[in-house]
């Protein structure tokens, strides 16, 4: 199953569960993404970045748009990256 493969890859369930049967790495890698997409919208919205295209991002890269969208820096108001310090 092509299609279990890539969607276990995505969602980071085959770095935790390499052995499962396709269609429950299908089903199991949906719900993770669905939960990743929920959290790509939550952390973008709170640093300032397009909240919609995060979601997009946390369907289709599920853990991987997470870890991205995490060390973005934050944003202002006017969308400019906030000084560290």
């Amino acid at each position: 199953m092509l299609l279990g493969t890539i969607l276990a890859w995505l969602s980071g369930l085959a770095l935790v569960a390499p052995a499962l049967d396709p269609g429950v790495a299908i089903g199991t890698a949906v719900a993770l993404n669905i939960c990743d997409a929920i959290m790509c919208r939550l952390i973008a919205h709170n640093n300032g970045y397009p909240r919609n295209a995060w979601t997009i991002a946390g369907l289709i890269g599920g853990l991987w748009a997470v870890a991205v969208v995490i060390l973005l820096p934050r944003r202002d108001a006017r969308g400019t990256p906030r000084p560290l310090a």
